[in-house]
Formats: C-alpha cells, sequence, structure tokens
C-alpha cells in the first residue's frame, strides 16, 4: 500500500471521529473509531469486484444493525455515518441510514451534526421526501448564535433544499447579508444563488440586497455575488445596464492588484474573478455603444497587463478578445484583439492555436 494511503488512514480518526473537548486518550477510542481505515485496507488488498461486493455487503449489514440498535450512542452513529459515505460512495445502497443521517444532524453535537450535515448533502437530492424532516433543524440553526451552526446550515441549504420550503428560511437568510462575518455574508448569497436557480421568482425582491453585496467590503462576498448577477444579466443585460460602472471599477482594481495576495495565482491578480467579469460586462455591452464605452479602457488594460506567460493569462486574454468582438466595436480595441488572435495562432502549443481558431466566435457560455 502507497504511502499515501497509509498516512490517509493515520489522519482518519483525527478528521472524523474525536469531539471537540472529549477527554481520555484517543487509545481509548481506537477499537471502534479503527474500523473505517480496516475497511479501507481491507478492499484496497482485495483482488476482484465479487471480493468487494462480499465484503461491503457484509459491512453494511453489520452498519445496519449497528445505527438501529438502541445502545448505539451518537458518537457511535457519527462513526457509522463516515462508514456509510464510504460505502456509497463506491455505489452501494445505504439508503437504510439516511434517515439516521438526519437524526444526527438534529441531535448531534457539533462535529456529530457536522457529519450528519455531511452525510445529508450526499445522500439526499433535493425531491427526496426525507429533507422535508431536516427544515425545523435548519430554521434553528440559521437562528443560532454559534458561528459554526450557522454556517452547516447555510451550507446545505445551498447544496440541496427543498423548492417549496424557501419561504421558511428566506427571511433568515436576507438577515445574514447583513452579518458581521464575511463568512455568514458569502454563505448567504450563494444560498440566494441556489434559490435563484431553483425558483427565481422567489428571490425577484431582494434585488436590491444583491447589489449590497456586490459593494461588500469584502472580496469574497462581491465574488459570489457576481455569480448571481452573471445569470440574471444572461436572462434580462437591460435590467442592469446601471451596474456597468460598479463592474467595470471592480474589474479595474483586480486588474490593477488592488485586491489581497490571497486571491493571485501564480501572481495573476484573481484570474477567475477577471473571467467572470468580462463575462458580464461582453452581455453587457452587447448591441449597446453607450455602455460599452464605458469598458473600453479596462478592456485595453486587460489586454497589456494579461502577458502570454501561463495558461490562466491564456484563459482571461481569450476571454478579453471575445468581449471586445462581442460588444460595441472599437478600431483600436479590435486591431490589438486581432495581433492577441495572431500570437494565439502562431504559437507552437497546439492549445493555443485552438483558442486562436475559437476567438471571437460564440462560445458555450453565451448560448446557455
Amino acid at each position: 500500500m502507497s504511502d499515501i494511503v497509509e498516512k490517509t488512514l493515520t489522519a482518519l480518526p483525527g478528521l472524523f471521529l474525536q469531539t471537540p473537548g472529549a477527554g481520555g486518550p484517543a487509545a481509548a477510542r481506537a477499537p471502534f473509531s479503527s474500523r473505517l481505515g480496516g475497511l479501507i485496507r481491507g478492499i484496497t488488498a482485495l483482488t476482484s469486484k465479487h471480493e468487494e461486493e462480499k465484503l461491503i455487503q457484509q459491512e453494511l449489514s453489520n452498519l445496519k444493525a449497528a445505527v438501529s440498535a438502541p445502545t448505539t450512542t451518537l458518537k457511535m452513529m457519527k462513526e457509522c455515518m463516515v462508514r456509510l459515505i464510504y460505502c456509497e460512495m463506491l455505489g452501494y445502497d445505504a439508503s437504510f441510514g439516511y434517515i439516521h443521517a438526519i437524526k444526527l444532524a438534529q441531535q448531534g453535537n457539533l462535529l456529530e451534526k457536522r457529519v450528519g450535515y455531511l452525510a445529508v448533502s450526499l445522500f439526499l437530492h433535493e425531491s427526496h421526501e426525507l429533507l422535508l424532516l431536516l427544515v425545523n433543524t435548519v430554521v434553528k440553526d440559521l437562528q443560532s448564535t454559534n458561528l459554526v451552526e450557522v454556517c452547516m446550515a447555510l451550507t446545505i441549504v445551498s447544496q440541496i433544499f427543498p423548492q417549496e420550503m424557501i419561504p421558511a428560511v428566506l427571511p433568515l437568510i436576507e438577515d445574514k447579508l447583513q452579518h458581521s462575518k464575511e463568512i455568514i455574508r458569502r454563505k448567504a448569497v450563494l444560498a440566494l444563488y441556489k434559490f435563484h436557480l431553483i425558483a427565481p421568482n422567489q428571490v425577484q425582491h431582494i434585488h436590491v440586497k444583491f447589489r449590497k453585496a456586490l459593494c461588500d467590503r469584502d472580496v469574497g462576498v462581491m465574488a459570489a455575488s457576481l455569480h448571481i448577477y452573471h445569470r440574471m444579466i444572461k436572462e434580462n443585460s437591460s435590467g442592469y445596464k446601471d451596474l456597468t460602472g460598479s463592474f467595470v471599477t471592480i474589474l479595474k482594481q483586480v486588474v490593477g492588484g488592488k485586491l489581497p495576495v490571497d486571491f493571485n495565482y501564480h501572481s495573476v491578480p484573481a484570474p477567475w474573478l477577471q473571467i467572470q467579469l468580462l463575462r458580464i460586462l461582453r452581455l453587457l455591452g452587447k448591441d449597446d455603444q453607450r455602455t460599452s464605452e464605458l469598458m473600453y479602457d479596462v478592456l485595453d488594460e486587460s489586454l497589456r497587463r494579461a502577458e502570454l506567460n501561463h495558461n490562466v493569462t491564456y484563459a482571461i486574454l481569450f476571454e478579453c478578445v471575445h468581449t471586445v468582438y462581442s460588444i460595441y466595436p472599437k478600431s483600436e480595441l479590435l486591431e490589438k484583439a486581432a495581433k492577441c488572435i495572431g500570437k494565439f495562432v502562431l504559437s507552437p502549443k497546439i492549445n493555443l492555436k485552438y483558442l486562436g481558431s475559437h476567438s471571437g466566435s460564440s462560445t458555450p457560455d453565451d448560448n446557455n
């Protein structure tokens, strides 16, 4: 077995199975908590699919008995849930444990609740009937004064949540947009983005709050809001023309390296933010001379600063060139974009030649 697998197995008890504040040595918990590691080692040592099926079915049989036993504590249930997740990841049915995952999220301490929420997000889909049983727990955790509980609730809402129950949590999530902690505001924006994807009519009334998120002092919150705006602008660009100046200002700050270095990638300032902003500007400037004129300078700056020295800058240049060709034309920008395409086409790298041959044409992003 490789060193990487061994190191992973060694770390598993510390990652999943230790309870904050629990006393006593780790060795006291080893007999039960080592079973996941034993299961993984056993599967790794097998030589056929038939042997794996036999081992997993035996494991599932043991787990079914364990989760149904009245003597099973929440701590033991948490450990069983991790093993159930692993079995499901291998493609085996562990549906008997779904209700116990919900109970763990409802009743456990922070770490047990965390594992319960994780299991629910992996086991269930948005239309699963058992998901309704989690709604009250999510509402309670959204109202909690514990930052971790609020984060867990917002995370599960942004992953899976029944569409018909959105009104029950929407006011609470709206309030979280004003939270003092940036991680809460960011997760609230992502939850609202999820709601917009599955039930856009239910979040139409909070566009003003989305605009505040766009101007949030935390870059992560602002970046999260761009996903919502990109989606809404694709559906109706005319309703957001007045925000063009804001998007241009943000892109200028990004290109100018004004963001924290944590957002840099290989010394490139926030490349994924640049790409998202360029796509938004492309939608806003299409067939609109007045709006396009607002973005000429920043597009020129983006073309100048993005040098051909890394894969991520190629992606930025591609988006920039495509934006230049999509908005109302300006001859100077078109000339610079053409030179950039020429560098792509003449590059010895096949991928860059491909980019050059497709620059300025329609992309799947615009057709969705």
